[in-house]
């Protein structure tokens, strides 16, 4: 990935202009800490981002070299909505963002925002990432008192689809010949979502 590229990753993820609010202190799970990125974190992002199975079926690149995982943490460690999913020991080995109507193309509206998220391969099928999203979902309708949450994946994506029907995302449509900017393709695209009152059925249902 060239240095232009890497560019345009933060471009079009809306992650190069500025910070939005007050960084939020960490968020613990049973067993992850859901952090801000720090400079230093740049080797761990690229031994997971590098893995071509993790970052193309999701729509961007894989990182082609320290530097350009570098530019990315640099950036990322500047926001407020996007945390390293990290183990117990402080180790990330994933992400997770909450985007605001100004860095996505689901809504413009003040009380919506769009999920996403990626996890490095080691982890898969361990239910880290539903762990992840659903205390997301908490910081999305309790703090930020987001009314809907918007979340999608690209056709084939079947790790990122049941991870959204497990934390009870509701399936909404599928367009065709999607624009994937940093992939330079059109693929076919699923949206699902989810309102802060489906949130919090599901949450009475689990305190049952």
């Amino acid at each position: 990935m060239s240095e232009d590229a890497s560019e345009e990753i933060l471009k079009i993820t809306g992650q190069i202009d500025g910070t939005i609010g007050n960084l939020t202190m960490p968020m613990e799970t049973e067993r992850l800490i859901l952090r801000h990125w720090k400079k230093e974190d740049a080797p761990q992002m690229y031994r997971y981002a590098s893995d071509p199975s993790v970052g193309p079926i999701a729509g961007w690149p894989a990182h082609q070299s320290l530097e350009d995982s570098q530019a990315i943490v640099d950036h990322f460690a500047t926001r407020n909505e996007i945390y390293a999913i990290c183990l117990k020991d402080d180790r990330p080995i994933g992400c997770i963002e909450i985007k605001l109507k100004e860095s996505t193309d689901m809504t413009d509206r003040d009380d919506e925002c769009e999920l996403g998220y990626w996890l490095g391969r080691p982890f898969w099928g361990q239910r880290i990432m539903p762990e992840a999203v659903n205390r997301i979902l908490q910081r999305a309708f309790e703090d930020l008192c987001m009314d809907k949450v918007w979340c999608g994946y690209y056709d084939g994506n079947t790790k990122s689809k049941r991870v959204q029907e497990k934390c009870g995302f509701r399936y909404m449509w599928t367009s065709e010949d999607l624009d994937v900017p940093l992939m330079h393709e059109k693929r076919r695209g699923h949206v699902t979502c989810m309102t802060k009152e489906e949130w919090k059925n599901l949450k009475a249902e689990e305190e049952k």
